[in-house]
């Protein structure tokens, strides 16, 4: 079913990095004579965080989309983060990762290789999907907002991966 009021709605998801923040404080070591020294100020290591695998700036194709998309990785967990993100809302809208270059044929995607990764969580802000761990990146070039109803894409960011 057609649902036009859908172009008028919108959705606003604020999600942190899915990554956990961990910090370790050193311990003061015992002297010789089995007794600690003074405690000097502890010191805390914070991880540098995920590791930046590709990143791309949306561009619209079927509906007004901007963000950037970025493929992020720690710890052997990938996922696909969309920060500052808007597009229109939608009947049966979908994440891809895709083998189709960004900005294409907007009916490109569906003939093509691709990763679904999810419905879309909302039409504004920040959003984690997580990339299965049997994923295959090699030939990815882009993530896409799929309208899987009408079989276009929303808007598509590039994304160099393998």
């Amino acid at each position: 079913m057609f649902q036009p009021w859908r172009l008028f709605t919108r959705s606003n998801v604020d999600e942190a990095l899915p990554f956990p923040v961990t910090t370790t404080t050193a311990a003061s070591a015992p002297t010789g004579a089995g007794v600690p020294t003074a405690s000097a100020e502890p010191t805390t290591t914070t991880p540098a965080g995920p590791k930046v695998l590709a990143e791309g700036a949306f561009v619209s194709q079927e509906h007004p989309t901007r963000g950037t998309a970025r493929v992020l990785e720690q710890d052997g967990t990938r996922v696909l983060r969309l920060e500052g993100f808007s597009t229109s809302d939608g009947p049966d809208v979908h994440v891809w990762l895709a083998s189709t270059p960004a900005n294409a044929d907007w009916h490109a995607y569906d003939d093509t290789r691709h990763i679904p990764l999810g419905k879309l969580k909302a039409t504004d802000g920040n959003l984690n999907y997580p990339i299965p761990a049997d994923a295959d990146l090699t030939g990815i070039q882009s993530t896409v907002i799929w309208c899987d109803r009408f079989n276009v894409a929303f808007g598509s960011a590039p994304l160099a991966l393998g």
